[in-house]
């Protein structure tokens, strides 16, 4: 993926957290500035869990570990960011929420977007 994919992907990554926090209770983001770093945090947490346990405790395992991984990330993501506010009730259903619209709006992970560009160049 291009450097430009990325901007775009955190950039969608953010306005879709502002979308979250505006419907889910219990869980708010100060504003675009807030949701892109909360964004790049949240990628960045979910690489590291994903590299230290393995591709199936990422939400992108689609399994119920990979779903409390997710609202576990975004819970302590708020430690790190300024302008986010969570409760353990706001994580479980943002990431239940952004589980939904990533039905709809798909991204591809870096572990399977290295995957493709390697199969690619055969």
């Amino acid at each position: 993926m291009s450097f430009l994919g990325h901007v775009v992907r955190f950039i969608v990554a953010a306005i879709v957290l502002m979308v979250v926090g505006w419907i889910v209770p219990q869980f708010s983001v100060g504003g675009f500035w807030s949701a892109l770093l909360l964004a790049l945090v949240i990628a960045a947490l979910g690489w590291i869990i994903e590299g230290i346990f393995g591709k199936r405790v990422t939400p992108f395992g689609r399994g119920i570990v990979g779903f409390i991984a997710s609202a576990a990330v975004i819970w302590i993501a708020q430690f790190i960011i300024g302008g986010v506010s969570v409760t353990w009730l706001g994580a479980i259903l943002a990431a239940l929420v952004i589980g939904i619209i990533d039905l709809f709006i798909p991204v591809s992970t870096p572990y399977e977007a290295g995957r493709s560009d390697y199969r690619n160049r055969d």
